[in-house]
């Protein structure tokens, strides 16, 4: 070891946490898109306000019809969490929070609170320029998207050739449709020209089975993603373990990619919510088990959304080394959670683990997400170096360089088998 490149006690934690928050990022999963996918990228004042955490947060204050909320426009929409969240009440959830580490970093006076001085401020920018900005603010080298060919909208975008015109984003093929929603997925595949029905035929596995690597060679996409109920099981007499043994792995295992699963959603369990009426469920793991013992070369990507299952998914991981554990997705995606994950996982697991991504759907949302996460992930990094460093184990700046390398990008895409150099 060069005992010149050796990082003191005093220097340690300052070090680390400095490289957290400047290391570059690939993001692995997140439901943003490029630029070149015109509306369907979300990004701007109103969009940050209208998510759908604000929204449910925003009702908690208030006791107006949800009809009424969903008749405004979006700027209204997002004036009235505005004065419901920030306005009339202090933003200290992540959420909110969050909304003010984004105007801040973006260079706004958060102390003049004049939300149409922010949406003047982005008016006169476009899409590309925010793009690169955020990408710059945040540190993100690399996006993976999050795809559907059964999106209308999406859809012609690759058909014409243009969803891979920015490299510094990624497709991953989303089949939820597939797993959880078999009828709609019929009527889907038969108006894309593939002879399938509903009944489980030898004809319709081999076609689910045609478009499923069209559509993976078509996007390059990394991987399969799918958002399972917290009630799957596996193996199971149902649709969805057949669809697995007999479609997806067998097409994921030709193509070489991993299949991801996000486990534990629990859907509309307040419709009047939409898209924020969504809760986490308990989950069992064992179903992930199976999948790893059943199919030992195929790797799985795969995060749950219950805080219960976290610690008996991180010791499912030291067994398989086909499981590779990733993130604190959606309501686990609060700083308090983080830390707790981050810590048992590292400590478990060294840094063999994928710690966070940002599961984004409004642009400007890589900034707190992101920011959020590189300070803890260097808190608790550092904490483990000052442990070594009392034992006699001293370490370099570029073997802390390395370790973040792995956990922040490298770890992704080693578990890909893709060479990123």
């Amino acid at each position: 070891m060069n005992t010149q490149s050796v990082i003191s006690l005093a220097d340690l934690r300052v070090t680390v946490e400095k490289l957290a928050n400047s290391m570059p990022v690939t993001d692995m999963h997140t439901h943003l898109y490029s630029p070149g996918f015109g509306e369907l990228l979300l990004w701007g004042i109103d969009d940050l306000l209208t998510y759908h955490y604000l929204i449910s947060e925003s009702f908690r204050w208030s006791e107006d019809e949800y009809g009424h909320f969903w008749s405004m426009s979006k700027r209204e929409q997002a004036d009235w969490i505005w004065k419901q969240l920030f306005i009339d009440h202090s933003p200290v959830s992540e959420a909110a929070s969050g909304f003010i580490t984004i105007l801040k970093r973006l260079g706004f006076d958060v102390s003049s609170r004049n939300l149409d001085d922010y949406r003047q401020a982005l008016a006169n920018r476009s899409v590309y320029e925010q793009v690169d900005t955020v990408m710059q603010i945040a540190g993100i080298e690399k996006i993976v998207m999050t795809n559907d060919p059964f999106d209308a909208l999406e859809r012609p975008i690759w058909l014409s050739g243009q969803g891979k015109s920015d490299p510094r984003f990624f497709a991953a093929l989303r089949v939820d449709a597939l797993l959880n929603d078999w009828p709609h997925a019929v009527s889907e595949l038969q108006k894309l020209g593939f002879d399938v029905t509903a009944e489980w035929t030898e004809r319709t596995k081999e076609e689910t089975r045609r478009f499923l690597s069209e559509w993976i060679i078509r996007m390059d996409a990394l991987y399969l993603a799918v958002s399972m109920p917290g009630d799957f099981r596996y193996p199971a007499e149902d649709h969805r373990s057949k669809m697995m043994d007999e479609v997806m792995i067998p097409v994921c295992q030709e193509q070489q990619i991993p299949f991801a699963l996000m486990i534990g959603v629990r859907r509309r369990v307040n419709p009047a919510l939409g898209l924020a009426g969504d809760m986490s469920m308990l989950s069992d793991v064992s179903a992930v088990e199976a999948l790893c013992r059943r199919y030992p070369e195929q790797k799985f990507l795969v995060t749950m959304l219950a805080r219960e299952n976290q610690h008996e998914l991180t010791v499912l991981a030291r067994k398989f080394r086909n499981l590779m554990i990733f993130g604190c997705w959606w309501f686990l995606h609060i700083e308090s959670m983080v830390e707790e994950m981050t810590r048992f996982r590292i400590e478990l697991l060294g840094t063999s683990v994928i710690p966070q991504h940002s599961d984004c759907r409004v642009f400007e949302q890589l900034i707190y997400k992101w920011e959020h996460s590189r300070k803890i992930i260097g808190s608790v990094l550092a904490d483990k170096y000052e442990k070594l460093h009392h034992s006699g184990w001293e370490v370099t700046e570029e073997e802390i360089k390395r370790d973040l390398d792995d956990l922040l990008n490298r770890n992704f895409w080693r578990f890909l088998g893709k060479d990123i150099t």
